[in-house]
Parts: C-alpha cells; sequence; structure tokens
C-alpha cells in the first residue's frame, strides 16, 4: 500500500460485504408456507384416520401497500423461485452487517480526530444574542 494511501477502519469487512451484495440476482420478499388441509366433505379421506390431507399448497405472503397478500405458488414455481426468497434473507442481513460496519468505521474515524467545535454553533449564539437584543434584554 502506497504511503499517502491510508486503510480505513473496517474498510475490507465492508468491502466483502459490498462484494456478496453485488452477488446476488434476484429478490422475492416475504415468506413462504407449505400446507396440507381438511376439505368440508364429511366423506373425504382427509377426515379418515390418520388422515389423507389434501395438498400440499404452497402460499407466498408478503406485504404490498401495507396490505398483506397471498398468492398460491406451484411446486415448480417454487423450486425455480426458493433461492429468491433465500436472496431476500440474506440481502437484509448482508445490509444490516454493513451498517454495523459503517457504524463503527465512524466511530472509529471519530474518536481518531480531534474534537472541533460544531459547525454553526457561533451563528447559533449570535442569534441568541440578536433576540436578546431584539426583547430589549
Amino acid at each position: 500500500m502506497p504511503k499517502n494511501e491510508t486503510k480505513r477502519p473496517w474498510e475490507a469487512t465492508r468491502r466483502s460485504l459490498a462484494d456478496q451484495l453485488g452477488e446476488i440476482d434476484g429478490v422475492l420478499p416475504g415468506s413462504i408456507v407449505v400446507r396440507r388441509m381438511r376439505c368440508g366433505k364429511a366423506g373425504c379421506a382427509c377426515h379418515d384416520d390418520p388422515p389423507t390431507l389434501h395438498g400440499p399448497y404452497i402460499q407466498w405472503t408478503r406485504a404490498i401497500g401495507g396490505k398483506t397478500v397471498t398468492r398460491y405458488l406451484s411446486e415448480e414455481e417454487l423450486a425455480r423461485y426458493q433461492p429468491w426468497f433465500d436472496n431476500a434473507r440474506r440481502l437484509k442481513e448482508i445490509v444490516a452487517k454493513l451498517e454495523i460496519a459503517s457504524l463503527h468505521a465512524l466511530e472509529i474515524e471519530r474518536s481518531e480526530r480531534p474534537s472541533s467545535p460544531t459547525p454553526g454553533a457561533e451563528a447559533a449564539g449570535r442569534v441568541t444574542r440578536r433576540r436578546r437584543a431584539a426583547r430589549g434584554a
């Protein structure tokens, strides 16, 4: 590394996480539930002991505009899009880790810098004096 280049805190971690973000292809939010159910017909095999339940029914549930939306998927669709559902969880995990690494880097850089007055602090003081002068104090 050249001498004029300084290594920033948590840089390797942040770059690694950013690289992982670039590997994500498609993302589908929500959750998948595979259900087997009984029907309402009294003589159906789903009411026997042991029951032969209907299904599997694959439900994809997600929120759109604050409303819960459920859609049924075929087994082929689930097999095709399961990596995208997995990517949604992975994306959230990576972003959370990236936020933590960035916050740590910020705190380290702030602690290494000499403290300086808050920008605009002098202007705020002048405004206060002007208000006092305007009030006649």
